[in-house]
């Protein structure tokens, strides 16, 4: 059995990975930072959120401008003061090339175990107009664009399973259809053969193609959860999976508490893959 390794231990919980200038830049939840760490696990803070302790995600417009989703959609000036661009909160975004700015969220209290209520996809131009684009999403989650930039793969965590939608020219999505069923999706990422690298919900995460055939799996310890995955590294060949200690026979609610007031067991590990990564993130 293939066993991941270590790049970085002592963080909150890990969330939001992305391959970006040479480096893997992550949100540190509970500790409120966006993190750069290198390849010889060297971390750096590159920008302090203020933020709530759970829930925010990054990306970067084509101009290098970075974005921060949380309590707002935010954009980082290059002396590092945050401009608000929607004032709602949003939890996970990806960025097409063309500068469309995809942001999702649900509006109830997850954390503290509010009773659910259906999520949407809100779809952010390059000239500041917003609307939404999809609704009725079982807790959105990682979403993820193909290189093409005509398919948009969204995490429905709560329906367990992935879900496609066409991308139109002005951004808009439609024929949404069921890309893969039957995993506890999070954090996704997509590789140079359409496939998905995509957690199932326990202790393990999958490589699944379109249709929901699974083409690979890796399980970690039955404690350590496998939150959010980016394929990086120089050629893309490195998987990197944001962990941290969850008890699947606590609540959420408990579970969120022991990691916000408890040791930092959040890691990150990497694992070498056939297939590389391409798309956005």
């Amino acid at each position: 059995m293939r066993k991941p390794e270590v790049l970085l231990t002592g963080l909150g919980i890990p969330e939001s990975p992305r391959w970006h200038d040479g480096r893997l830049w992550f949100c540190n939840w509970i500790d409120r930072q966006v993190v750069a760490v290198s390849l010889d696990g060297k971390p750096e803070v590159a920008s302090v959120t203020g933020d709530r302790s759970m829930g925010y995600s990054i990306d970067w417009l084509p101009d290098g401008s970075l974005l921060i989703t949380g309590g707002q959609l935010r954009r980082q000036e290059p002396d590092g003061s945050l401009v608000v661009l929607d004032d709602h909160p949003c939890n996970e975004i990806v960025v097409d090339g063309r500068g469309h700015v995809y942001v999702n969220g649900a509006d109830f209290d997850f954390a503290g175990g509010g009773a659910p209520t259906p999520g949407y996809i809100k779809l952010v131009t390059p000239d500041g107009e917003i609307r939404q684009v999809a609704g009725d999403i079982e807790f959105p989650n990682g979403m993820a664009i193909t290189p093409d930039g005509e398919t948009l793969i969204i995490s429905e965590s709560f329906a367990g399973r992935l879900t496609a939608f066409d991308i139109d020219a002005d951004g808009g999505l439609r024929n949404r259809r069921v890309f893969a069923a039957g995993l506890g999706p999070d954090g996704i990422c997509l590789d140079a053969e359409g496939a998905v690298w995509v957690s199932t919900g326990g202790f393990s995460f999958v490589r699944v193609a379109d249709g929901g055939e699974v083409l690979d799996r890796v399980e970690l310890p039955e404690d350590r959860a496998p939150f959010a995955l980016m394929l990086g590294g120089p050629d893309r060949r490195t998987l990197f999976i944001m962990t941290a200690e969850w008890r699947n026979a606590d609540s959420i609610t408990d579970n969120l508490a022991r990691l916000n007031n408890g040791p930092r067991t959040g890691e990150i590990l990497t694992l070498p893959v056939t297939v590389p990564g391409v798309g956005r993130p």
